[in-house]
């Protein structure tokens, strides 16, 4: 039975890999700086759509951290999105004007760049509005993450999706362009998380937070899931299945302890919850491009509308990765 199993997820690997490849056809190269990319450096993948306002503070802070290249799929921008990336020195640029659903939510587009230029690097997918966070990121590039990750061969580094938002209504303090976007955003939830395990991938599937009792606080067992591996040491043969959530090989998803030890983790500060959120769900509702026909942004719609304030008499102001540890959100394991 388990040597069946086995087989069958790697059969489902290779059709994630064949899809990748044919997907590849969607794209067209806009600018294309590949070449510069050095063996050693560290790659950042997205998937994007008109988050023109948000490039700047995004690029920048990746920069800091010690990224060398930003490889990014444009799927239909009309803000000036992918004019502004294929300008960038330290980016490549590919768009699409195909089905961001027909591409299992841009995956498919994802693991193929990460098949022809990801192999041998350490790479780290995100969204724009997804800012990781490490043991040590204030004193420490992410190159002396992966170097360590790299001396005890863990090839696989997960980051918990820790939603920020700000004190009252979301639209009433506007994000402006390059601002750090958590100095509006500067609140979470310290608890109010469930943590359970997919018995077929062997990931965990963490929910809760801000989305889960506000969006769906009458159906928790539906809100988004929190639960990330961002950070892989890539390999042609590996391939994401579900958003950043779980990969193939599943041994990629193991990446927390059960004997009572702890292991390393991060968080990835998800800055969703600003001004700009108002309008990108008006337009994800006319295109109905995301997972299971748009159900979290009809959630999101439907309550924006009431000019929700997220923020509750428990929530924890942001202040660095220590308080993180400390709160159990994230761990430096045996890192010093």
């Amino acid at each position: 039975m388990r040597i069946w199993k086995t087989y069958r997820l790697r059969l489902k690997r290779k059709r994630y890999l064949a899809r990748a490849f044919r997907r590849r056809r969607d794209l067209e190269v806009l600018a294309d700086r590949t070449g510069k990319i050095k063996p050693n450096d560290i790659l950042v993948f997205v998937t994007l759509r008109n988050e023109r306002i948000r490039l700047p503070y995004f690029l920048r802070y990746y920069r800091d951290l010690g990224i060398a290249h930003f490889l990014i799929v444009d799927n239909g921008s009309d803000d000036g999105s992918r004019e502004y990336l294929a300008a960038q020195k330290d980016v490549s640029v590919w768009t699409t004007t195909a089905s961001y659903k027909r591409a299992r939510y841009g995956m498919d587009w994802i693991n193929w760049l990460l098949l022809r230029h990801g192999h041998g690097h350490w790479t780290l997918t995100v969204d724009p509005d997804e800012f990781f966070v490490y043991p040590f990121c204030d004193t420490r590039p992410i190159c002396a993450l992966t170097d360590w990750l790299d001396t005890y061969d863990i090839p696989s580094f997960p980051a918990m999706l820790l939603d920020m938002y700000p004190k009252g209504p979301i639209n009433a303090v506007p994000y402006r362009e390059g601002q750090n976007p958590f100095d509006i955003a500067c609140w979470f939830d310290s608890g109010n998380y469930t943590i359970s395990k997919n018995k077929q991938f062997q990931n965990l599937w963490i929910q809760g937070g801000p989305r889960a009792r506000t969006f769906f606080a009458d159906t928790p067992s539906q809100a988004p899931a929190l639960n990330k591996i961002p950070l892989v040491k890539w390999h042609r043969s590996y391939a994401y299945i579900s958003s950043t959530h779980m990969l193939l090989p599943r041994s990629l998803n193991m990446t927390y302890d059960e004997v009572g030890g702890e292991k390393i983790s991060g968080c990835l500060l998800h800055a969703k919850f600003l001004s700009p959120m108002t309008a990108k769900v008006d337009e994800e509702m006319q295109r109905q491009q995301h997972f299971e026909q748009s159900r979290e942004y009809k959630a999101y719609s439907g309550a924006l509308s009431a000019e929700p304030d997220l923020w509750c008499k428990w929530s924890e102001k942001y202040m660095n990765w220590r308080q993180l540890e400390i709160l159990g959100l994230m761990s430096k394991g045996n890192w010093a």
